[in-house]
This record gives C-alpha cells, structure tokens and sequence, in this order.
C-alpha cells in the first residue's frame, strides 16, 4: 500500500516525556517531506502551543488544533473552524464553578488562552509545557463574536472521571472528550480528530485509504479508528492497546520511526 498522508498527535505521541522530538522523529518528517508526504500534526494544543515545536526544530506543516475545532495549513491559513459561541462558554464556566468542580478551566480561542487563576500550579505545569503563557481573565475578555475552540479542565485525578460524567449529562450539545488522567476537553458538538482528517482528505482528494495515525491516549481513538494504518504507541493505555493492532514503540523509543519505517514510508 502506498500512503499518502500521515496524521501525529503531539504529547506522548511526537514528543517525548521531557516534551521533545526524537532525533529519528525529525528525520522521519524531513524524509515524508522530500517524498511530498504531508505530515499533518493532530492534537488538542492550541496554535500557540505548537508554534514553539516549528520553531525548535525549524520545520513547518499543516495542524489540527483543539481536536479538530481548528484547522490550518502549513502558511498557518485557517481552513476549517468550527468552536461554540462565547455564551456557550459562559454557560459552561458558570456550571464548573456553581458545582465547585476540583479543576481549573482554561478557555481557548485562536492563540488566546484565558485562564481563572493563572498562580494554579497546574496552569504553570501546562505553560512549561506548551511554551506559552496564559493570560488571567473571564469570559468578558473575549472579543464579541469570539469561536471558542474548547475549554479545558484540569482536574484533581480522583476526580477528572465525576467530572467529566457531570459534564456529558449537563452539555449533551458539546463534544467532552477526557484526554489524560488529569484533563477533560470540551469542544463543539461533532468535533473529533477523525471528523478533521476526513476533512482535510476531502479538501485534498486523497483516500482514507492511504492515511497513516499516529496516538496514544483515549482522544486519539476516533482518530486511529478513522485511518487506514494506526499506530498506538506503546506508552499508551492497555484498554487501547487492545483495540488498536498495530503498537508501535514508544515516544521514548522510537515509535513514529519504527512505524514508518515498517510500512515502508521512510527508511
């Protein structure tokens, strides 16, 4: 089989535990480049949390960002953005605190990342991260007629399961999506990573056929269910591992490389 395009998510996945890129990942994108695969990055990151990657490592290519409520080609051209409104936001705001949810949100909008109390230590590990900062604020410093990409909670561990099972039976319009032990994504009815690469497929007329994903985490699998090659990394949950045939070595090892190279896409 000859794929044509490859799908990567970003943590855990493209990066490493210390949020790196492997050396053998970069060679691997600068090998899909020179055979004109594109390698389109899938995650629930915002814009700003991606441009530090291009950055570091001097490349650039198309991204899906807030799990597919947001899509840019590789000159950073919005091709697809598809967020809820700013009273939708403010509806779910004021749920989280009138519950009194152990969690702190996040609001994202384009390359505006608002947040309730920006001295949680749990914003400051996010920052360290992603490499960008979060502005303190509410609701009212979105722009009128602002698209909200997703609201993100992070969330006490003993608690992210209680949360996001309220959330689902409160917004059954949004899309809650739990994307770590720690993090629950709120996004547009209908948005998933797999509803993005069948998009960017038909945008680009290439087959579902010939895609390639790489994940590891629970709001990868619609994505990995969705191409025609998956891999989950080996550093991902068993319940996946059980689900996905094809594990590939983890983000410590390897993994986007090894799988590559054993469909015959780089060598």
């Amino acid at each position: 089989m000859d794929y044509e395009i490859v799908f990567c998510d970003v943590d855990g996945t493209l990066l490493n535990n210390e949020h790196r890129m492997l050396d053998s990942t970069i060679q691997a994108i600068k090998q899909l480049k020179a055979k004109d695969v594109p390698f389109v990055i899938v995650t629930a990151r915002g814009p700003s949390g991606i441009y530090p990657i291009f950055k570091r490592y001097n490349f650039t290519c198309p991204m899906v960002c807030y799990s597919g409520a947001l899509v840019m080609d590789e000159q950073g051209n919005v091709l697809q953005s598809n967020g809820f409104s700013r009273k939708t936001a403010a509806t779910v705001i004021h749920f989280i605190e009138a519950e009194q949810f152990d969690c702190t949100w996040n609001i994202y909008s384009m390359n505006m990342w608002i947040v309730n109390n920006k001295n949680d230590s749990r914003v400051k590990r996010e920052e360290s991260i992603v490499e960008a900062e979060a502005t303190e604020g509410d609701i009212s410093d979105l722009p009128a007629g602002a698209n909200v990409g997703k609201i993100l909670c992070m969330c006490n561990p003993k608690q992210t399961g209680a949360i996001e099972n309220a959330l689902k039976a409160k917004f059954p319009c949004l899309s809650i999506v739990r994307s770590s032990d720690i993090l629950i994504e709120i996004m547009n009815k209908g948005i998933s990573k797999g509803g993005s690469i069948r998009f960017l497929c038909d945008e680009w007329n290439i087959g579902l056929d010939k895609t390639v994903g790489f994940g590891d985490h629970y709001n990868d699998l619609d994505m990995l269910e969705t191409v025609a090659m998956p891999f989950i990394m080996e550093n991902g949950p068993e319940e996946l591992k059980a689900k996905i045939e094809n594990i590939t070595l983890s983000n410590e090892s390897d993994g986007i490389y090894y799988g590559l190279k054993k469909i015959g896409l780089v060598e």
